[in-house]
């Protein structure tokens, strides 16, 4: 029997791509031990505080009555969204430094760019809901409630989260497809779309095209959105007689803006370093990586309680009730 061309390049190309059963190499910081043993520790310790402050979030929204409002359920699906952004690479990696054993399944790498990228995808959209949030409380107070009802905000996170794995779903596939040619080191800590295109051993710019332009709908649009948000916000807050009402204001935008341009910052940044020739580059690539992956999670509660009187004033009010309690019993 005798198959088209084509159809032989696609089984070649098929065979090819699922050819290593033992999956690929995450390379790391293998090429600076010394730093290796430095990151392990200060991951370590990034990542706790990831945990704790995320899900202090979270707990104290649901339950302080006073946070049952449209910003902090947005806030809490944040604070998930960044632990499990974190959850899906350092643990691996904090592995594969511990033990040497660099290691990652075929299946295992697969789920690693899904749930990595879909989570940042979502983070992006979500960020730029955030900022409407913001805007529709400042420059429309009168309606706030009426426009920001509980059934909305459910259906903008939705829009969110679906739009963030669709994109995922469509980046993952088509990497995936790409023959490797016995490639498999990959040049980074974990498994992402950039290092999985440099293991390709066709021209992949249809790929790098793609992505580019889910770059556009999922980072330059929601930075657009933000702009536009804040543009009107700056000129609500101007126009505010009390400085105590535009002080207020301003903290609030503030935390969720210092947010946006970490996230932004250094997610767009790290496109530059999509293909590094050099190991400086390429040291500068993962420790920029390192950054939105687990820095920005670890800062966004600190970020966001530190000048938040609201989230202040619920940790006091656990806290009173835990020693009132701890009290009684005694």
């Amino acid at each position: 029997m005798v198959f088209p061309a084509s159809s032989v390049t696609t089984m070649r190309r098929f065979n090819n791509t699922f050819r290593h059963s033992n999956g690929f190499v995450l390379v790391g910081f293998s090429e600076w031990p010394k730093l290796e043993m430095v990151l392990f520790a200060a991951i370590s310790i990034f990542y706790i505080m990831t945990l704790l402050g995320n899900s202090a979030i979270i707990i104290l929204s649901r339950l302080d009555p006073r946070l049952h409002t449209p910003m902090y359920f947005f806030l809490a699906n944040l604070s998930f969204l960044d632990l499990c952004y974190t959850t899906s690479t350092v643990p691996q990696m904090l592995v594969n430094i511990q033990s040497h054993w660099r290691n990652i399944s075929y299946i295992g790498c697969i789920a690693q760019l899904f749930i990595f990228l879909g989570l940042g995808s979502t983070e992006c959209v979500l960020l730029s809901v955030m900022a409407f949030d913001r805007y529709v409380a400042i420059c429309q107070p009168l309606h706030y409630t009426v426009i920001m009802h509980s059934r909305l905000c459910q259906q903008l996170a939705a829009v969110a989260w679906v739009t963030g794995f669709s994109n995922s779903l469509v980046q993952t596939v088509l990497t995936f497809l790409l023959p490797r040619c016995g490639q498999y080191q990959v040049e980074n800590f974990f498994c992402e779309v950039p290092a999985m295109l440099q293991l390709s051993c066709v021209d992949t710019w249809i790929n790098e095209v793609e992505m580019y332009a889910a770059v556009v709908v999922i980072k330059v649009i929601p930075v657009g959105l933000i702009l536009f948000s804040y543009i009107n916000i700056v000129r609500a807050v101007v126009r505010i007689q009390s400085s105590e009402g535009r002080k207020k204001a301003f903290n609030t935008c503030g935390s969720h803006l210092l947010v946006v341009i970490m996230f932004y910052g250094s997610a767009i940044s790290g496109y530059a370093y999509m293909a590094p020739k050099s190991n400086s580059a390429k040291l500068k690539g993962k420790l920029l990586a390192l950054f939105y992956g687990l820095i920005t999670p670890m800062l966004n509660p600190l970020i966001y309680t530190l000048r938040n009187k609201d989230v202040k004033g619920a940790v006091k009010k656990l806290l009173g009730r835990e020693q009132e309690q701890g009290w009684n019993m005694a």
